[in-house]
């Protein structure tokens, strides 16, 4: 609940600091003394749009900030802050503030860590409903009225949530796999043409590699031909300088023990030919793997050449001809597969379809009871408050399947009528101001277990009624400050009406003042002397009487 509301220089409020508690409390004062402004400045810490005119003149900045306090953060306002990285202790208190400059621009802070505007107005709903003459948000809009019904009505909207989940994920695989068999089938022609040129080339991980390397080598042996045939020709003949060699090693070979020289010459030639052997081996092989065919280079060339187009065809490197064939393989598999996936994810969208359509339709039985009994409970309220001729309406229509969603098949809008015979219509529709707001107090009295924000501020519910109608209103308001939040409620009314005002547990008095050019707007808590003074004025208005003081005794002690 809203524990205090500190103003600083906000048009006519140069300073005011306020705290308040749980129960009903009544905000009265002269018209023009500046009710209004208290609403507007809280409106501002609720992220309302900062307004340079709201800035006091003569100053440069307009500050206002507004503590509330909780036993556990509402779920709407924990997920919004933690989604947002602001840190809020655990039974601390939230700490809104906001900061308006004159020459334009403003600030918000919650718990002193900068954030948006727009995640004041996210949490305000949890925080602070006010319903004034011509407020059209809370009560008033249609987008929540279902999830207010399915609370009165206790319905079980998170199985409906969990099973249009499941259908919805149904549905999508399906569409899915669908799409991915429909999309395989476009190609599978394609597909087949591509597989069996693949196939019937056979491309093979490193061929392309070890195909340039031979095509290199024989275009070596190509430009080598010429130096390796004259080179293998001093190997051959009589006259080769080999065969000489051979010569000279037999005829020394006979007179080689005649002198330890010649065994040393002998041993020289010996390795001369075992060396000039083996040179001849290494010239023998080079010659064999550089040997030059024509007709080999042009097939290896043709084959290389064919692997290489067949990459670029498919957009990838040669040596991943061989995945991209298996590849092709699992997609025209997939096609044979497809009907058979297809059938089973057919019939799971049809089972997790019907599963919603069960989970739907009760709730729907569900929200036609509920939306029976909070009419009778409605209407149970509105004679008190002068709206006897008035019906109101829980309208639960059937939705398109097309507008379907987890909260199910219904659209729920509360509707009224304020005269016999006229047609049912929205509240704002046909509902004046006055109207208005007595039927919002008397849906929030038939919805009062079902909760709702921490604070709750009705702004001049009872214009244009008094007597029994304003006693109803007060009586009302002070039941409806009780049960809010779980038995620790706390209500907020701006009023005009004594009746309402002797109802309120606090009493906070509203006063404009004015020093030469210098108007200040004040908020004084009152005592009960105070109270009885301030009702006696608004019984008699300027001249307070004894008899309106008696009076106002009267109200304070009834209450």
């Amino acid at each position: 609940m809203l524990t205090s509301l500190a103003i600083r220089n906000v048009v006519l409020i140069e300073a005011l600091d306020l705290a308040f508690g749980p129960g009903l409390g009544v905000l009265t004062g002269e018209t023009g003394a500046g009710k209004s402004i208290l609403l507007d400045a809280l409106g501002l810490v609720l992220g309302n749009r900062a307004e340079t005119i709201l800035v006091r003149a003569g100053t440069d900045q307009a500050n206002v900030t507004a503590t509330f306090e909780f036993g556990n953060l509402p779920p709407l306002i924990a997920d919004a802050l933690a989604e947002a990285e602001v840190e809020a202790e655990r039974g601390e208190p939230l700490i809104l503030r906001r900061r308006v400059r004159a020459d334009g621009g403003s600030k918000a802070f919650i718990n002193d860590q900068p954030v948006g505007a727009a995640l004041l107005r996210q949490i305000a709903p949890a925080l602070v409903e006010l319903h004034g003459q011509h407020d059209d948000r809370g009560l008033v809009n249609p987008r929540g009225h279902r999830a207010l019904l399915d609370r009165y009505a206790g319905g079980e909207v998170a199985g409906v949530e969990q099973a249009w989940a499941a259908w919805r994920d149904a549905e999508t695989r399906l569409a899915t796999a669908r799409a991915a068999v429909e999309a395989a089938r476009a190609e599978q022609d394609l597909l087949l043409a591509h597989l069996a040129e693949l196939t019937t080339a056979e491309p093979e991980v490193g061929e392309e590699q070890l195909l340039a390397l031979r095509r290199a080598d024989m275009q070596r042996g190509e430009r080598l031909a010429g130096d390796l045939d004259a080179l293998r020709q001093v190997w051959d003949g009589s006259d080769s300088a080999l065969a000489q060699i051979r010569i000279a090693a037999r005829r020394l070979d006979r007179i080689a023990g005649e002198h330890p020289l010649l065994n040393e010459t002998l041993a020289a030639l010996d390795r001369a030919v075992i060396e000039a052997g083996e040179a001849e081996d290494k010239l023998n092989e080079a010659a064999e793997a550089l040997a030059f065919d024509p007709n080999e280079l042009d097939r290896v060339e043709t084959r290389l050449f064919d692997l290489r187009a067949l990459a670029r065809k498919h957009g990838c490197e040669p040596d991943d001809l061989p995945a991209r064939m298996q590849q092709m393989r699992v997609t025209l598999d997939a096609i044979e597969a497809g009907d058979a996936e297809i059938a089973g994810l057919v019939t799971e969208a049809g089972r997790t379809g019907t599963m919603y359509r069960k989970a739907a339709e009760a709730l729907h039985a569900t929200r036609l009871e509920a939306a029976v009994r909070l009419d009778k409970a409605v209407a149970a309220e509105l004679a008190p408050l002068r709206l006897d001729a008035a019906r109101f309406r829980t309208a639960v229509t059937a939705l398109p399947q097309d507008r379907w969603g987890p909260q199910g098949m219904d659209a729920v809008e509360f509707l009224i009528a304020t005269n016999p015979g006229a047609p049912f219509a929205p509240l704002n529709k046909i509902a004046s101001g006055g109207e208005l707001s007595r039927f919002i107090l008397a849906l929030k009295v038939a919805l009062a277990e079902q909760g709702g924000a921490a604070t709750i501020i009705f702004d001049e519910i009872d214009r244009g009624v008094g007597g029994a109608v304003a006693s109803a209103i007060g009586e009302r308001l002070a039941r409806l400050a009780g049960p809010v939040g779980g038995g620790g409620g706390q209500l907020l009314a701006v009023t005009h009406s004594p009746q309402v005002a002797a109802r309120g547990g606090t009493h906070y008095l509203i006063a404009k003042s004015s020093e030469g050019t210098v108007t200040r707007t004040s908020v004084t808590l009152l005592d009960e002397a105070g109270r009885q003074e301030e009702i006696a004025r608004m019984l008699s208005g300027a001249e307070i009487t004894s008899e309106a003081r008696a009076q106002a005794e009267r109200l304070l002690e009834r209450v």
